[in-house]
């Protein structure tokens, strides 16, 4: 069960510099594959975890697995890709692939690269991808809406409802709103999910700023910020350039100095991923041992049972108990064992929700 975040914008604004530095992190830490090539556009970029070195003490285990994000490069977006301009429509259909969307914008004056629109504003950037995805919302929506009526006209209560939705959200669309700013029922929801628009996908500011500008930002990433929470998006500023470097350092101790002296706490792929995590509602639990110590991702509220199915069918089919530590008894408890000895292990049935964090050991029977 893959998660994956499409890395969109025009053309220039440095999503292919941050795409390289996201594939040159093969060369670091390759026990744990940080970092693999799917296809030639895809990059898994692992999630780097400090539960995961806590637990791999205590298990000092044979191989340390961590979970990943798959970030998609999708090439240039221009004005008109709805209409098919610049190979637009391959692209579109390249994003409705995608669980998210890194919007990545250029936050940088550089005259040796041009910008498409020969003037830098953030704003207006973003602007050019929203609207070009809502116009590929509205007519998809409008082919839609004329196969849908014929239903609904016959009493079909499921098309009945479809229609409804897809009006709602014409008119919505219509009027310059993205369908992820809209709050659905429940009901309304499952249709809403079914319909796959590009605008409904939850999203994610990427203000690309020059080498100088990567801990505080500048006027252009702090504009894009501040419309960023006016929207509820959250927005990563980094440079890309700079993190092309910092990817080429494999050493750990070396990369962790190279931050340190230019006062970042973390590099920007680092926050990138964290966040790309976050934007999907993904959380981590794990199973640890002497063989293996593993973070498994899952979606919040995922229940044990279908946990279980994250690491085997049969775990899920089988299920009988999930046995379950809370990451901090285990870590102050120095491991399973000491965490059943003091009975800090509960047995969870198969509805018990999964918390961030939880080390389990599924039982099953075949």
């Amino acid at each position: 069960m893959g998660f994956n975040c499409g890395i969109v914008g025009l053309p220039n604004v440095g999503k292919s510099t941050l795409f390289n530095a996201l594939t040159e992190t093969s060369a670091a830490n390759a026990e744990n594959y940080p970092f693999c090539t799917i296809e030639p556009n895809i990059g898994r970029v692992a999630l780097l975890d400090k539960r995961l070195d806590d637990l791999a003490k205590i298990n000092n285990p044979n191989q340390v697995i961590p979970t990943y994000v798959d970030f998609v490069d999708i090439a240039g977006l221009v004005k008109g890709a709805s209409q098919g301009e610049g190979l637009g429509n391959q692209f579109l259909a390249n994003i409705r692939e995608v669980d998210a969307i890194c919007h990545v914008i250029r936050c940088f004056d550089d005259n040796d690269i041009t910008h498409v629109n020969n003037k830098i504003d953030p704003i207006n950037d973003i602007e050019i991808i929203e609207t070009e995805l809502m116009l590929a919302d509205l007519e998809s929506l409008n082919k839609r809406q004329s196969s849908i009526e014929k239903k609904a006209k016959s009493g079909d209560k499921e098309a009945k409802l479809i229609l409804e939705v897809i009006i709602q959200i014409i008119a919505k669309l219509e009027n310059g709103i993205p369908i992820r700013e809209l709050d659905f029922s429940k009901e309304t929801s499952a249709v809403v999910k079914q319909l796959n628009l590009l605008t409904s996908k939850p999203v994610l500011f990427v203000a690309n700023v020059d080498e100088n500008s990567s801990v505080k930002g500048n006027d252009y990433s702090d504009k894009l910020t501040q419309l960023g929470i006016s929207k509820g998006i959250k927005t990563i500023t980094m440079s890309a350039k700079l993190e092309s470097e910092i990817s080429e350092i494999s050493d750990k101790e070396e990369r962790k100095e190279f931050l340190t002296a230019l006062n970042l706490i973390e590099s920007g792929l680092e926050k990138l991923t964290k966040a790309g995590y976050d934007l999907l509602e993904l959380i981590t639990y794990f199973t640890a041992g002497p063989k293996e110590v593993r973070a498994w991702t899952i979606k919040k509220g995922t229940i044990a049972k279908e946990a279980a199915g994250k690491i085997h069918n049969d775990f899920s089919k089988g299920f009988i108990a999930a046995e379950t530590i809370s990451f901090n008894d285990y870590i102050k408890l120095g491991g399973e064992q000491k965490a059943r000895e003091n009975g800090h292990v509960r047995t969870e049935g198969k509805e018990y929700v999964v918390i961030d964090g939880d080390i389990i050991v599924f039982r099953f029977n075949v």
